[in-house]
C-alpha cells in the first residue's frame, strides 16, 4: 500500500485553504481504501517530520509559500521523496509573476503590459492611467489585489501602511476588460474552459473560497475558436514555465477584440485550489472525471527531478 503524505498548510496568507484543499484530498484517497495518508500540516521542522515518516511520495496540497515557490520541491528533491504538480524552478517561475511574465511572452503567449514598481512609488501616485490593477509579485487567490478606477483620485493607501505584508515591490498592469476565464492543464491536456462571474464587485480571495462568492459556468459562453484558443494557451504556459502535473491558467478576455486577440493569461497557477468550490475538480468532473480519480491521477504522477 504506497505511503502518501498530503502536505497542506504552511505560513502563507492563504494557509486555511490549504488546509480545506489537503482535508479534501486526503479524504479522497481514504475513501480509495489503497493509499497510507498521513495528513502534515507543513512546519518549519517539515523535514524532520519526513525522515521520522518516510513516505513513498508527498501530496503537495500547499498554496503560496513555501510550497508554491520551489522552496519545498527542493526540499522533497534532497529528501529523494516523489512529489506532485510543478518542480523546483517552473514553482519558482510561476511564483514571481513578472519573471513569469517574461517567459511567457517570449513563448508567444498574450500577456498584459504593465511593470514593476516600489509599493510606495505605487501608493503615491497613478504609475499607469486609471483604470489598471496592482498585485503583489509573489502572492496568490488574489490576495493583496487591487483594481483601480478612473473614479479613484489616488491609489490604493493600503499600499504605504507599516502593516503591508506582501513585499516593497508590485505589478501594476493595465486593466483588461470583459471576461475572466481559467483552464486547468493535468499532463499535456487541457481541460474546459470556466468563466468566473462575480457575485461581489470584485473575485477577490473571498469571492474565491466562499460558497455563492461567485459563479462558474462551464463551458465559458465565448466563441469556439476563442474557447480553443483558451485551451491552447494554457498548455503553451504550462509547457514555456516547465511546468508538471496540474496546472490552471487564469485569463481575461476582451471580447470587444476581434476574434482571438483579446485573450491575455494573468498567471500559471502551479498549485491549484483543491477545495470543494474549487476550479480544478469541477474541470475534471466535467470531463468525466471523479475527484478521487482527479487526486489518484495527481499522487501516481509523482516524481522526482520534475
Amino acid at each position: 500500500m504506497k505511503h502518501v503524505a498530503v502536505l497542506m498548510g504552511g505560513w502563507s496568507a492563504e494557509r486555511e485553504i490549504s488546509l480545506r484543499s489537503g482535508k479534501a484530498c486526503a479524504d479522497a484517497l481514504e475513501r480509495l481504501g489503497t493509499y497510507r495518508v498521513n495528513r502534515i500540516d507543513v512546519t518549519r521542522d517539515i523535514a524532520a517530520v519526513l525522515k521520522e515518516l518516510k513516505p513513498d511520495c508527498a501530496l503537495n496540497v500547499l498554496h503560496g509559500r513555501p510550497g508554491e515557490d520551489g522552496t519545498l520541491q527542493g526540499l522533497l528533491e534532497v529528501m529523494a521523496i516523489p512529489y506532485t504538480h510543478s518542480g523546483v524552478m517552473a514553482s519558482a517561475v510561476a511564483m514571481q509573476k513578472h519573471v513569469a511574465k517574461t517567459m511567457l511572452s517570449a513563448a508567444g503567449v498574450p500577456v498584459p503590459g504593465g511593470r514593476v514598481v516600489s509599493r510606495l512609488e505605487a501608493g503615491r501616485q497613478h504609475v499607469l492611467p486609471p483604470p489598471y490593477v496592482i498585485k503583489p509579485i509573489a502572492e496568490g487567490s488574489s490576495v493583496g489585489v487591487f483594481i483601480v478606477r478612473e473614479d479613484h483620485a489616488h491609489p490604493p493607501q493600503e499600499l504605504t501602511g507599516s502593516d503591508w505584508a506582501f513585499g516593497e515591490s508590485v505589478l501594476v498592469e493595465p486593466y483588461i476588460p470583459g471576461k475572466e476565464l481559467t483552464c486547468a492543464v493535468m499532463g499535456n491536456r487541457a481541460l474546459g474552459v470556466i468563466e468566473i462571474v462575480p457575485t461581489v464587485k470584485f473575485y477577490d480571495y473571498e469571492a474565491k473560497y466562499a460558497p455563492g462568492g461567485s459563479k462558474h459556468i462551464l463551458p465559458a459562453p465565448v466563441p469556439a475558436d476563442v474557447y480553443e484558443e483558451c485551451r491552447r494557451l494554457a498548455v503553451a504556459a504550462h509547457n514555456a514555465l516547465g511546468c508538471r502535473g496540474v496546472t490552471r491558467a487564469d485569463f481575461r478576455y476582451d471580447h470587444g477584440k476581434t476574434g482571438t486577440l483579446g485573450l491575455a493569461v494573468l498567471e500559471v497557477n502551479t498549485q491549484p485550489g483543491m477545495t470543494e468550490t474549487s476550479l480544478v475538480p469541477e474541470m475534471a468532473a466535467h470531463a468525466g472525471m471523479s475527484f478521487e480519480e482527479l487526486v489518484r491521477w495527481m499522487v501516481e504522477d509523482a516524481s522526482l527531478d520534475r
